[in-house]
């Protein structure tokens, strides 16, 4: 049942909630961590009450004594005591403190807001906002007292515990009227303790007193003595406005900073000495020392020390100096006021709040009031003046305490404070280095900014942001002033002052600084929300920093990089006091990507801007050198193009005649000052694009090389432009200055060793063409000039220096290589001396001979070119007739042989001899005299019609083919007729592709003449014409005759090896096989053949092929030739298939009748493989294949139609599908005479049946007529028995083809069956082609299988069953192509009895011995199930299963003992596990009860099955399968891979007779080895025990097996690998113990199956997955396999699971 919570509400009673209030107000003030936190609650509350003036007394017990005793001021004792000490601030003890200010007094709200706690003031101007701050009181007080105006209210706790009460009253009127306008605070501490640290209490005064509102006075009191007054006061605000570009909204929208003021603030403090001398807690804040420069450094201690010493002169060691007394003490005025200020900047940003309901309303729960709608945000901002003037003034002060108003200094080394104000200091740091004031919620402790209540957090990082952007507004303001200052101060021509950079540099310093942003305490948020504010209030990421030129955007400014600094002077960069000393603000622009580093556009930009003087043009060229060192040169190729078309240099020339402005994109090269253009005159005309002089000898030259795209400036070029300008003065013309030409030649003189020979060249190309030699004859060109040493004529030009310089050496090869002369023109030698007959050929050779070493090429090439020389004149001519000349080339020298061959020769004359050796021969050879014709020329004499010449020629050729004429080839002279040969008896000429050696000239080939054959190697006389040349004479010009042929043909058989295989291809498809045509066929005698259509001799002319083909024969080589080109002994499959095909009844006919035909049809049967599948296609469409149909002969006496005699035999060529293979003998029988059949060879079946003829069993279907079914037939069943105990002995023997269903599969009871029917018949059904015949018939058995269910066997109860039709109906099913053969064997099986199979040859031992097991078993059964009977009690199991005595009468056939020659009925054979049983049941032990626990659990399944409505429903539906070994992983104790074995699954469930049957089979085949050494699988066979069923693994073991001993009748057998690694004594000795438990196993399981125990036999190997297996008969066991699973169970006594697995 439920209940509502309404009606539960209404029958309940109300209880009070108690609030422990002394534990609440405790909680409460735990929470306030802060110091000072009493006044500064009452410091806010004052100013929230408009407060101007303020006043805290510390009060001792002594004088709280004295002012209640006696009011009178006057006997008041001061405070100093009797002997005039001042107490100690830090130690003396005071009882009371006062708080007093004169702001409005409490009104009736105030006074009952006082009582409330966690009420805060809902004005929404006051700071206050959770209603605790007066509660504060209480963690030092017990009982606060408050007075206001003239009312009073005092708080106490109730009888001393835990509930708070307060008690209210009015003043007395005799009160001072002034005293009630105060409100007073008075605080009788709980216990009695110091002031706080007066010292550090004066810094916290001085820090609230900044950003109260109201408040401009406070003082503190110790009893009647003023410790400190402070007084603030304010400067008139001046209105700043929103600098540009900056966003003044917050980012939701709800802030808007609608303006900015400044306002200067000024603080006075009169501070009593005692307050200094009283000391601090904290750690005076210093400024980071400075380093003075003018500071020397005291020699005392420091690093320079040793030195100084050193430098004294005086070396004696110094005496120690006595310490000097202590100084004494400074008397020190307490009592002293001291007067000290400070100036600030205060930044308000006045801000407008828009908040939406929801969020103003969820502010509002949280802080008890509502949120402002205008508000301020105070930053104090110190400027560089105010910070340093405070550090003076700090340093005035001579006490370690520092000035009180430390806390105001900017925090610029963000040490944490500067801090968030919140009406009074909180806890919480600003990051930046002023203190921040603010309308912020705080946590309820009031010590940091609530973060943590969501919508308050979003009003106080809304509110962040307005710090942030009022930081960037007052940076802002300070960048704005200094680059006013700048721009004042500077021209467009020169910067500010250095002192006024440095000034403004460390203003701006100060300033970056002071906006560092370092991570605020306690919550980093504050300082990272405002520096985000700060970047982000500015749009387009602006931000103005201090640079090398000025205030300038950041984004305009970079990095300041050494790199750069020789050359960009105008580019803005960071100064290096602002890289050094604001890092944090310059990371931060750089992370933000503000700022960035110089790069290449800037680089560009200013070189494009201005001309660079030589110092920052060469600071460019170092700095880009060291850019392209570095980098990958191939991207920077671009780039330097860039900076090269941007600089320009502005360089004051030598001459001084003012600035030059080059363009660095105009110079091309530079003067290298350690090669040969080092030695240039710089004062002489120099090229524009030349790299001035005074900057290339800064760098070295391969640099500039390798870095610049300019070249050194050679020797060439400043030759070159020398020549090549007319503009110079006279002084410098190279033509028309003997001095300066002098000048010129005397540098290429010195340089032209080390010049290259292009510019060398080049040199002699520029001054041949220019008068630059002074001679004796003025100034000349080159070649009109001439030596010294030239004196054949008088009025010769010679060199003439102004130095008298000797001209030898370099100047001399100089002078010479441009063409000044050595040595007469040759021209003007034959004007003047050959014209006149002076001199002869020789003469003028010897002169030709002396100058050549001065004859220049030129001068070469003309005398080559001329025709000077002339002729010998011959005998028989006219000497008087004008002789021609001749080049030297078209001449040769004077020989014999050459005048024998009537060549031209130099006419010499007879004065001088003829030398060969001779120089002037030398000379006359290099003009081009021959000293032995061309070979083109030779040959063409070879071939000349005078045969002297002929003779002489091939001679000279002959003799100096190996030396003159080594390219001699007479391929190149093809097509002349130059090679005396011999053509049959008569002498003639050929060239070289007709001539060869002497074998050839029997078949009409041209040879070499006898007299020359031994010169045929020189001549290059070819033994064997060419392969391509023999072809077109194949081709061209076949034999005429066959013995032509055979000699043609056995000479090429010489050259096979020369043919290439395309060659011989080509050749077997040309006809230039001679044939005779047949004797009488019209037509020419002689006909040719491709090789590929002949067959070689031998054949007979009666042989078959011979009708069909060409056979040839030429003898031994000629027939290896032809074999070559593709001729065969006898056609081939493929051939004869064709010729078949081409003309079937021809080929018939040849063949000379069906034997022939049928031999040639085997042949293609046989080679079926061979033939193409074009021509199988053909095959099969064309009538080629030999049928047979058997016609009756017309005699008077019955026919019988198993007499073949009765019977004529037709023969037909038909097509493959017109011929019906005859493989069902009854089909034949019935339909025989009316088909065409194919002759009864399996081959020739087969090939039949590839080309498409039908089968008859496919084309015949059977149609059975029976009567009534004959249930429970005994011959059902007795011929059922014997087809399935007869069956594996037919299929032992019938292993050519694969059964369709397995023995095992078909043994099984659903699967097979024999079902007996009064009477059976037949009806054959053929319909094929036009053929549709039927016939009937009595059978007596049939078999019938209906797709892939059970096969039936059928037999007929009127006749005696044919075992023939058994035979051959299930042969029918059990085979896809069953042979007669086939049921005539199987027929026998069947029908003979056992012993005469046995007689024949048959292993019936099986089926005898388990016709005796059956009986046996069938006993045995009987009797166990009458024990099982007694011993099982009513309601058991078993009991439950086993049927009674009446149930085994009426369900199964009773069991007779059948002849010893029949087979037994199937229903005998009692489950082989009973039989295991009995067998056990003789062993009492416990390891054989075990075995029976096994036997037991193998038999449940089959009795657990429902019996078969058959009569054999005693057998087993399911079997378990062949026990497989567990699938583990034995390494053996030397290691091995996992053994793994996959059963042999048939398609059926194993009946458990079969079991038996198998077992027994296997049993009896065993038997022991007597070997020593088992050989790899020398002796495996099979043991055919059943078709498809093993029980061992015959694949046997790769590696021998040693036999190594035996223990008791058990052979050990040990692998070759083990052998190798273990003796054989030692094995035994270490596995003795585990061979034995092996051994253990193996007896009982061989008495079970009595199996000899001889017969088994154990094994070791390494490796490899062999469990066991079987080796003729004899088996085979692996020790490693039992060691590995079941030897540890063994040796514990736990025998089960190694009984099941072996």
């Amino acid at each position: 049942m439920v209940i509502s919570k309404d009606k539960l509400w209404e029958s309940g009673h109300d209880e009070t909630v108690e609030v422990n209030q002394r534990a609440l107000i405790d909680k409460v003030l735990a929470r306030y961590s802060g110091e000072f936190t009493v006044f500064r609650e009452l410091l806010q509350n004052s100013d929230d009450a408009q407060s101007e003036a303020v006043e805290i007394r510390f009060e001792t017990q002594a004088f709280l004594a004295r002012k209640t005793k006696d009011h009178d001021a006057e006997n008041a004792e001061t405070i100093s005591g009797s002997d005039g000490q001042l107490p100690d601030l830090k130690t003396t003890h005071v009882h009371q403190w006062t708080f007093k200010n004169n702001g409005i007094t409490f009104r009736e709200e105030d006074w009952s807001r006082l009582k409330k706690i966690a009420e805060g003031n809902p004005d929404e101007e006051k700071i206050g906002a959770f209603g605790v701050g007066f509660y504060s009181l209480f963690s030092v007080t017990e009982e606060p007292f408050v007075t206001s105006g003239d009312q009073w209210m005092g708080f106490y706790w109730k009888d001393k515990k835990d509930q708070l009460f307060a008690r209210r009253g009015q003043l007395p009127d005799g009160e001072d009227p002034g005293t009630k306008s105060w409100t007073s605070f008075a605080m009788a501490l709980r216990e009695p303790a110091p002031i706080p640290i007066a010292f550090d209490f004066t810094r916290f005064l001085a820090s609230s007193l900044t950003f109260m509102r109201y408040l401009r006075e406070v003082s503190v009191y110790f009893d009647d003595k003023q410790l400190v007054k402070l007084n603030k006061a304010a400067g008139l605000p001046r209105d700043l406005g929103i600098p540009k570009g900056l966003n003044n909204r917050s980012p939701s929208g709800i802030m808007t900073v609608d303006s900015i003021q400044s306002t200067p603030l000024y603080i006075q403090a009169q501070v009593m000495t005692w307050i200094y001398t009283s000391g601090t807690e904290k750690k005076r804040l210093l400024p980071p020392p400075k380093v003075n420069a003018a500071t020397k450094p005291s020699i005392g201690g420091s690093f320079f020390s040793s030195l100084f010493s050193s430098l004294s002169g005086n070396a004696t060691p110094q005496q120690s100096v006595t310490p000097a007394p202590p100084p004494v003490p400074k008397v020190v005025n307490h009592l002293a006021v001291n007067e000290t200020s400070v100036s600030l900047s205060i930044y308000s940003a006045s801000i407008q709040v828009r908040l939406d309901k929801k969020l103003s309303s969820e502010i509002n729960r949280s802080t008890k009031k509502n949120p402002p709608t205008k508000m301020k945000f105070e930053l104090i901002y110190t400027a560089k003046d105010e910070y340093d003037a405070s550090l003076e003034e700090d340093a005035k002060q001579p006490e370690a305490t520092g000035s009180i108003f430390q806390g105001l200094r900017a925090d610029i080394e963000g040490v944490g404070a500067a801090r968030v104000f919140i009406g009074h200091s909180t806890a919480q740091s600003t990051g930046v280095g002023g203190h921040i004031a603010a309308r912020f919620i705080p946590t309820v402790e009031r010590e940091s900014i609530d973060f943590m209540d969501r919508n308050v957090a979003t009003w106080n990082k809304e509110l962040l942001f307005v710090g942030g952007f009022l930081s960037r507004a007052a940076y802002e303001f300070e960048l704005s002033t200094v680059r006013e200052q700048w721009e004042a101060s500077s021209s467009a021509l020169s910067p500010p002052a250095e002192e006024i950079q440095t000034r403004l540099m460390g203003r701006v310093l100060h300033a970056l600084k002071f906006f560092m942003f370092y991570t605020s305490t306690p919550s980093p948020d504050v300082s990272s929300l405002m520096e985000a504010a700060f970047f982000a209030c500015s749009s387009h990421g602006h931000f103005p920093i201090i640079t090398s030129k000025g205030v300038r955007d950041v984004k305009d400014v970079r990095l300041p990089d050494p790199t750069f600094s020789g050359f960009l002077k105008e580019l803005p960069t960071l100064p290096d006091e602002i890289m050094t000393g604001a890092p944090g603000m310059i990371s931060s622009l750089q992370a933000r990507g503000s700022i960035k580093a110089i790069n290449f556009q800037d680089v560009l930009q200013e070189l494009q801007s201005r001309p660079l003087t030589q110092d920052e043009f060469v600071a460019c060229l170092r700095w880009w050198i060291e850019i392209f060192k570095e980098s990958d040169r191939s991207r920077l190729l671009p780039i330097r193009t860039q900076i090269i078309n941007a600089v320009v240099l502005s360089i004051e020339p030598l001459n001084g005649a003012g600035q030059k402005i080059i363009p660095l994109a105009s110079i091309r090269s530079f003067i290298n000052p350690r090669s040969a253009s080092g030695n240039i005159p710089l004062e002489g005309p120099l090229p524009e694009s030349l790299l001035p002089v005074a900057i290339s000898k800064l760098f070295k030259p391969e640099i500039l090389s390798a870095y610049f795209p300019w070249t050194e400036f050679s020797i060439v070029q400043w030759l070159s432009f020398i020549c090549n300008s007319s503009s110079f003065p006279v002084e410098y013309d190279i033509t028309s200055s003997p001095s300066w030409a002098e000048r010129v030649i005397g540098l290429i003189t010195r340089a032209w060793p080390s010049l290259p020979a292009g510019s060398k060249a080049e040199i002699v190309q520029l001054l041949r063409i220019k008068a630059c030699i002074p001679t004796s004859a003025g100034m000349r060109l080159p070649h009109e000039a001439y030596f010294p040493s030239v004196n054949i004529f008088g009025d010769l030009p010679v060199v003439l220096f102004q130095s008298a310089s000797l001209i030898k050496g370099t100047l001399e090869k100089v002078l010479q290589e441009i063409g000044v002369r050595k040595h007469v023109e040759l021209q003007l030698i034959f004007n003047r001396m050959i014209k006149t007959n002076e001199w002869t050929i020789a003469d003028l050779t010897k002169y030709l001979v002396s100058v050549k070493d001065s004859l220049t090429a030129e001068e070469t090439a003309r005398l080559k070119a001329t025709a000077a020389f002339p002729t010998e004149i011959k005998p028989e001519s006219n000497s008087e007739a004008k002789q021609t000349r001749y080049k030297a080339s078209q001449l040769y020298e004077p020989l014999d042989v050459f005048r024998t061959l009537r060549l031209p020769i130099i006419d010499w004359g007879h004065q001088t001899k003829w030398r060969s050796s001779s120089e002037e021969a030398k000379f006359l050879f290099e003009l081009g005299l021959q000293r032995y014709p061309p070979l083109n020329k030779l040959i063409d004499l070879c071939a000349d019609k005078d045969s002297n010449i002929r003779t002489v020629a091939l001679k000279y050729l002959i003799d100096n083919v190996g030396s003159r004429y080594q390219d001699y080839d007479p391929m190149d002279f093809k097509d002349i007729k130059f090679i005396p040969a011999v053509k049959g008896s008569e002498m003639c000429l050929g060239n070289i592709q007709e001539v060869f050696s002497s074998p050839w000239a029997a078949v009409g080939f041209l040879v070499l003449q006898p007299s020359y054959q031994t010169h045929a190697s020189k001549l290059k006389i070819k033994d064997h014409p060419p392969t391509s040349q023999l072809m077109f004479l194949l081709q061209s010009k076949p034999p005429a005759s066959e013995a032509e042929a055979a000699e043609l043909f056995r000479l090429m058989a010489g050259r096979v090896n020369d043919f290439k295989s395309s060659d011989l291809q080509r050749l077997s498809n040309i006809p230039f096989v001679p044939v005779k045509a047949e004797k009488g066929v019209a037509g020419p005698s002689l006909r040719w053949l491709p090789p590929s259509q002949c067959y070689l001799g031998g054949e007979s002319g009666a042989n078959f092929h011979s009708k069909l083909f060409i056979f040839v024969d030429f003898g031994t080589g000629g027939n290896a030739f032809l074999t070559a080109c593709g001729t065969r002994n006898q056609p081939n499959v493929e051939e004869v298939a064709k010729i078949l095909l081409s003309s079937p009844r021809q080929f018939y006919e040849l063949a000379q009748g069906p034997l022939n035909f049928l031999s040639e049809l085997r042949n293609l049967a046989v080679n079926a493989k061979s033939i193409s599948s074009g021509t199988m296609l053909r095959m099969k469409k064309s009538p080629i294949l030999l049928g047979l149909q058997r016609k009756p002969r017309k005699q008077s006496k019955p026919t019988d139609d198993w007499d073949e005699d009765e019977w004529d035999i037709a023969y037909e060529l038909k097509k493959p599908n017109e011929i019906i293979i005859a493989d069902d003998t009854h089909a034949y029988q019935a339909f025989g005479d009316s088909l065409v059949t194919a002759p009864q060879e399996d081959i020739i079946e087969e090939f039949y049946s590839n080309l498409g003829s039908p089968r008859l069993s496919k084309v015949v279907k059977e149609e059975y007529q029976t009567t009534g079914e004959l249930h429970d037939s005994k011959a059902a069943m007795e011929t059922r028995s014997l087809i399935l105990e007869r069956l594996p002995l037919f299929l032992h023997e019938h292993n050519h083809a694969r059964t369709r269903v397995s023995f095992s599969w078909l043994s099984t009871n659903q699967n097979f069956a024999v079902k007996a029917f009064g009477k059976l018949g037949v009806i054959k059904y053929l319909h094929y082609g036009q053929l549709n015949l039927s016939r009937k018939q009595d059978a007596s058995a049939v078999a019938r299988r209906i797709g892939s269910g059970p096969i039936e066997v059928w037999i007929a109860g009127n006749s005696q069953i044919d075992m023939y039709e058994v035979a051959t109906s299930l042969n029918r099913l059990l085979f896809d192509s069953p042979k007669a053969n086939d049921a005539l064997l199987f027929m026998t099986i069947l029908s003979t009895d056992l012993r005469s199979l046995k007689r024949r040859g048959y292993n019936v031992d099986r089926i005898l011995r388990q016709q005796k097991d059956a009986r046996l078993a069938a006993e045995s059964a009987r009797v166990q199930k009458e024990q099982e009977a007694r011993q099982v009690g009513p309601g058991s199991f078993e009991a439950d299963k086993v049927p009674n005595s009446k149930e085994l009468h009426e369900n199964h056939t009773t069991i007779r003992n059948p002849p010893e020659g029949r087979p037994a009925s199937p229903s005998s054979i009692a489950n082989p596990f009973q039989s295991l049983r009995r067998k056990i049941g003789s062993m009492a032990s416990a390891q054989t009860e075990k075995i029976s626990n096994v036997a037991n659990h193998l038999a449940k399944p089959a009795a657990q099955t429902p019996p078969l409505p058959d009569s054999t429903a005693d057998q087993a539906d399911h079997t378990p399968g062949p026990l497989t070994q567990p699938q583990l992983k034995p390494p053996g104790t030397w290691g091995g891979p996992s053994p793994t074995r996959t059963p042999d699954v048939g398609p059926g469930v194993t009946p458990l007779s079969n079991i038996s049957k198998n077992i027994e089979l296997a049993v009896n085949s065993c038997r022991p080895e007597s070997a020593d050494l088992l050989q790899n699988r020398e002796h495996m066979q099979r043991v055919k025990e059943s078709l498809n069923d093993g029980y061992c693994d015959i694949s046997g073991r790769k590696g021998n097996l040693h036999n190594i001993g035996q223990m008791g009748p058990v052979k050990i057998y040990i692998s070759e690998e083990v052998k190798l690694e273990i003796a054989a004594e030692a094995f035994m000795e270490a596995k003795n113990q585990s061979i034995a438990r092996f051994i253990h196993i193996m007896t009982p399981l061989a008495n079970i199956y009595q199996l000899p125990i001889t017969n088994l036999h154990i094994f070791y190997d390494l490796s490899g997955g062999i469990i066991a297996f079987n080796r003729n008969g004899s088996i085979f066991l692996n020790l490693r396999y039992f060691e590995e699973w079941h030897d540890a169970d063994v040796k514990g006594n736990k025998l089960q699971d190694a009984y099941v697995s072996w």
